[in-house]
């Protein structure tokens, strides 16, 4: 069956599933402006962080139009959509689920009513107390009758649309100050009513929110380069723990929260777009410094390094530098693999990663070859790859991976295969490399990784690879990517998604809570 997301129908490697990034959220004040044009390109900028579903919301001041539906921003919207969706605000998303499910009725903005008009909303992130949010929704407003919660919605996001209805009289911002302190976990929003646009990030910051400068305008977008697809300056990042609000008075800004730090180290391995710039530094020469730090950690004699691509380009050309190993192509991926729907014969099944790369015979025969990549999660990729590249004639294949093990779950927005299914949870570096069958494997060190960064290892969140979480974790039965489609989400047995073997024991939440005191008092 047609999948209407643009991927493929049908897994070529059964079991395998890389990180799923988060979602990516833009919103744009700009009376003059063909602010659904606008948002479409910073959607199309942003479409990386997840291609599920796509939606823009606008306002022209007395009325919010939504239009939104399953698949790739490009799949969801053309020239005509966009023509009816008119205004000076609009506030647009692209996502990948990480709390509900991937259907039409957890596609975002959502839309909700508040005491004095409505709200429109995007999130990027995963909130950790969805289960007591779900708690103070209907201890205040009863079993939601109407709206996104009602209509199916089971996503974080519907809990806060539904928190931002607020009491009789009050407006939507303070609302929002009173809301906004009780949310807990990661989270970049950006939503409007019918005359303005709002935009806050977490108190640690894990996921990246900016601001840019229009100029008849205003932007708000998940990552730098949103910014430069419409021809935005930057201005700053927004804090951690700030909340703006912009409207025909200008651009006013308010803190919920005193500042922590735990910036998302992902993001500078694998989330972002290279040409993004997060707390001052560039994306992609954290990468090739990655690259560098991994041929000073990890050398060997080899002929030439090629790229996973085209996560582990910026890392290969680092290692290359370092070692002073050519660098080439040895790889040439499909580009036009998530463009099939036709479901592969059982003969197509079994060359799984062909469709998607394959390699370049003549480059490779004969070769000692080092491969980089990003990570390893499974490790079927790695395996398939190892065996393609020995296939077309490489003497010897060694892998090299620009971040460390990963050994834990992320309930911060990143959607990893779950502890039991990660290949370094239960294996040492030797056993995986006998397993994806490499000649060596060496992975960089955090200390390593982190370096490349330029940020303060105390202001980065490590949590996938130390299972140290700055944010503190509710019981595993109020977990869950699958948690408000429980028939009780606050007693039941925790989703097949949630680490059944150990998500934290009461001595780790406890070593949690310190670590997260400790960030707050280093912020």
């Amino acid at each position: 069956m047609a999948r209407p997301d643009g991927r493929l129908s049908h897994d070529l490697l059964p079991g395998e599933k890389g990180p799923q990034d988060a979602c990516g959220v833009f919103g744009v004040w700009a009376p003059g402006e063909e602010v659904a044009k606008l948002s479409y390109f910073g959607l199309y900028a942003l479409q990386h962080r997840g291609q599920e579903s796509a939606g823009i919301a606008t306002s022209d001041g007395s009325r919010i139009n939504v239009y939104k539906d399953m698949g790739l921003v490009s799949q969801v919207f053309d020239e005509a959509t966009l023509n009816t969706l008119t205004g000076h605000i609009a506030v647009g998303h692209c996502r990948y689920s990480t709390t509900g499910a991937s259907v039409w009725a957890n596609a975002q903005p959502t839309l909700g009513a508040t005491s004095a008009g409505t709200v429109a909303l995007a999130h990027n992130g995963n909130l950790t107390n969805s289960a007591a949010l779900n708690d103070l929704v209907h201890e205040r407003y009863g079993t939601p009758r109407t709206g996104e919660l009602a209509q199916g919605n089971t996503t974080d996001t519907a809990l806060v649309t539904a928190l931002f209805q607020g009491r009789d009289g009050e407006d939507l911002e303070s609302t929002a100050m009173e809301v906004l302190p009780q949310l807990e976990g990661a989270f970049c929003f950006v939503f409007m009513d019918e005359g303005t646009l709002y935009a806050a990030r977490d108190r640690y910051g894990v996921r990246p929110l900016v601001l840019g400068r229009l100029q008849r305008g205003w932007v708000v977008a998940s990552e730098t380069s949103a910014l430069d697809i419409i021809g935005a300056s930057l201005v700053r990042e927004i804090e951690p723990g700030e909340f703006i609000a912009v409207d025909e008075n200008g651009l006013r800004s308010q803190r919920f929260a005193d500042r922590g730090a735990a910036g998302c180290v992902f993001e500078y391995v694998y989330l972002a777009r290279p040409d993004t710039t997060i707390a001052g530094r560039n994306v992609y020469a954290a990468r090739v410094e990655m690259g560098r730090r991994l041929a000073a950690e990890h050398p060997v004699e080899a002929d030439l390094v090629i790229p996973t691509p085209e996560s582990g380009t910026p890392a290969a050309i680092g290692y290359a530098e370092e070692s002073g190993i050519p660098f080439g192509n040895g790889l040439v991926k499909n580009a036009y693999v998530g463009r099939t729907f036709i479901q592969p014969s059982q003969t197509i099944r079994q060359l799984g990663i062909r469709l998607k790369l394959n390699p370049l015979r003549d480059v490779v025969r004969g070769k000692r070859i080092i491969v980089v990549d990003d990570s390893i999660v499974r490790g079927n990729t790695q395996r398939a790859l190892v065996s393609m590249l020995r296939e077309a004639g490489a003497a010897q294949v060694h892998v090299r991976i620009s971040s460390p093990p990963i050994t834990w779950p992320c309930f911060y927005g990143i959607d990893f295969a779950s502890r039991a299914e990660l290949i370094a949870t239960g294996l040492g570096v030797d056993d995986i490399r006998t397993s994806i069958g490499a000649d060596s494997l060496g992975y960089i060190s955090q200390e390593g990784m982190i370096a490349a960064t330029e940020q303060p290892r105390e202001r980065l969140c490590t949590a996938c690879f130390t299972g140290q979480y700055p944010i503190p974790l509710p019981a595993r039965d109020r977990l869950g990517k699958n948690l408000l489609e429980r028939e009780d989400p606050g007693g039941c047995e925790p989703g097949p998604d949630v680490d059944l073997e150990r998500v934290l024991n009461p001595a780790e939440q406890h070593a949690a809570e310190d670590a997260a005191a400790s960030l707050r008092a280093r912020a």
